[in-house]
């Protein structure tokens, strides 16, 4: 009987032997992919921020020339100018002229 449980203690040894090596295995293949699509990410990041120079520059002449627009709005508000007031001005001179 003795005999029989220390078979038993061996083969249970081994398959746990076994398992671990396996384990141990697939880890190394995780991380190694984790490290791959770590990689995959930074360069992808890398490349998103990376903006090239003539595409600044025009999207710097852009947000002038939004800047410049929305002061000429500004400017045309708080001189009260109002768009629909001088349509109906001109077409009353116009009808006035005829």
């Amino acid at each position: 009987m003795t005999s029989s449980v220390s078979f038993r203690i061996t083969r249970t040894a081994e398959d746990l032997a076994q398992t671990i090596t396996a384990l141990s295995q697939r880890l190394v293949k995780i991380e190694q992919r984790q490290e791959v699509m770590e990689l995959q990410l930074r360069q992808q990041f890398k490349d998103a921020n990376n903006v090239p120079d003539d595409e600044l520059a025009t999207l710097d002449g852009i947000e002038t020339l939004l800047r410049e627009t929305r002061e000429l709005l500004e400017s045309t508000d708080l001189n009260g100018f109002d768009a629909t007031t001088h349509d109906q001005n001109d077409e009353q001179q116009h009808s006035e002229a005829a």
